[in-house]
Formats: structure tokens, sequence, C-alpha cells
């Protein structure tokens, strides 16, 4: 009742899935990823143990076919769900029940799979498919993308009406670390205001991580994009903090009130300063 991309990044090993359908909720219960691991969309009368189950075999080094095969097996009701699999080293393997509601399918291509069901017409997942390998961007963005083609050749056939993007790094000391976590419920445009939501991430992703240098151009993305100023504000000052101490809290100083602000910067450098690199 969904469509859905499941893919890695060649470049940044980044894991990441994105979804849309006309089902509340779509964005909390589809996409499962493990940083290092792989990703998996469980859809079609989701049945969510899909996710963290086909997390644990690829963890131990199951290969994404065998690793679906045999979760399938133990399924009862396997005719009837859709679910798609990528590994840390770009693996894929995707299983379409027979009881699937028409229009369904999906694609494999380079290091994703793109899958749907309940769909407008046979042309969505093809277009999901060509929409995300032509996009540019990070891989949060090319998924977005490949969900926007998806939904111009006609999508859910019910409509629309919640979505979500989870991507993972390529490693992390804390294996649930997330890039982007993103979700959308009973909205008229979930696409749309995704885009909006991703934009604002990215921006706050780039800001929190800008050298001194780069901070100037940051600032200005991140007010194009909808940060509110003592936001903007306050991550300057952060990223400041070890840097110049006094230029960190010029930036807080149009903010009320200040000296409150201030403190909190202080207390909130010598959490950095004690941080593990």
């Amino acid at each position: 009742m969904t469509y859905s991309l499941v893919a890695r990044d060649s470049a940044t090993g980044e894991l990441g899935v994105a979804v849309q359908s006309r089902s509340f909720g779509t964005g909390a219960v589809v996409p499962w990823a493990k940083a290092g691991v792989g990703a998996v969309a469980t859809q079609s009368f989701t049945l969510r143990s899909y996710g963290p189950l086909a997390l644990e075999l690829l963890a131990e080094g199951v290969e994404p076919a065998a690793a679906l095969a045999q979760l399938t097996e133990a399924d009862e009701l396997r005719d009837f769900r859709q679910v798609a699999l990528v590994d840390g080293d770009g693996g894929t393997a995707v299983h379409t029940g027979a009881a699937c509601i028409q229009s369904k399918g999906s694609v494999a291509g380079n290091s994703y799979s793109a899958q749907g069901n309940m769909l407008a017409s046979d042309d969505v997942v093809p277009a999901l498919g060509r929409a995300f390998e032509a996009a540019e961007g990070t891989l949060a963005e090319r998924l977005l993308e490949g969900l926007e083609g998806a939904e111009s050749a006609g999508g859910d056939f019910r409509g629309r009406e919640a979505g979500g993007i989870l991507v993972v790094p390529a490693e992390a000391a804390d294996p649930w670390q997330t890039v982007i976590d993103l979700r959308v419920d009973n909205h008229p445009d979930p696409l749309g205001e995704l885009r909006r939501l991703l934009e604002h991430a990215l921006a706050l992703r780039r800001l929190r991580r800008a050298a001194p240098d780069e901070l100037g151009d940051e600032v200005e993305r991140a007010r194009a994009a909808g940060v509110d100023d003592d936001v903007v504000r306050w991550l300057a000052a952060m990223a400041l903090a070890l840097h110049d101490p006094e230029q960190a809290e010029s930036w807080l100083a149009p903010l009320s009130p200040p000296d409150r602000w201030r403190a909190a910067l202080r207390s909130a450098t010598e959490g950095l300063e004690r941080s593990p690199a």
C-alpha cells in the first residue's frame, strides 16, 4: 500500500530508505536502517518485525537474498508482504507477495531497490528507479527525487498522506546513529513537506559542522532554508566556541536574556571540551 526505495550511496557508504503512501504513519513503520549494516523497507500488510530481524541477519553477514528467504519462509502471510533489503556492500533483495494489491512490482539497480504496491499503474516503480538514478546530491536528496518521480507517474492510486526518509552513516560508534530521520503524516503534500524539512535538516547539519571560515556562508544558507534566527545564532556560537569564545558570545548578543544565553554557551563549551574527539 506504498512505494519505497532502499539504497546505498557508493561514494559515502550511507544507507537509506524513503517511502510515501496514503496510509497514516507510513514513515514510522516502513523504514529501518542501521549504520554499516543495511536498510529495510517493510510494507503491504506491514509486519514491522521484518525490519529489526532483517538487520540482525545482515549484521551476522547473511546475504540479503538469504536473509529475506529465511524471514519470508517463517511468515504465513508472506504472500501479502512486500519487503526490500540493501546491505552495507550495496547488495539488494526484494520480495513481492503474490497477493499484494495491483499494480505492484520492483526494480533493482546499482545498490538500490525500488518497489511498490497498490499503485496507479505499472509505470510508477520504473519511474521511481529512473528518478533516483538521475538524481544528484546527498543520498537523502536522491531518495526524495526518486519518490517525486514515482508520484509524477501516479504514485499510490488512493492518493497521498504520509512519508518518510531515513539515512544512516556507513559506520558509527553508535550503531543506531542517523544522518537524516524525517516523517510526515496527515499532510496534503507529504513530499513537498519532506522537501522543506530535508532542506531545513541539511542546513542545520552543515551549520553544526561548519569550520570558522565557512560559517558566514552556512549561516546564510540556514536562514534561506527557514531556520529561526535564535537557532542560527546558537549554532554559529557553538561552531566558534572552542576557537574564538569572544566572537562566539557576540553571536548571542541580540538574544534575550543575553546572560542566560551566555551561561548556556559556557556550559555547552565545557561539554564540548570534555567530549571525546
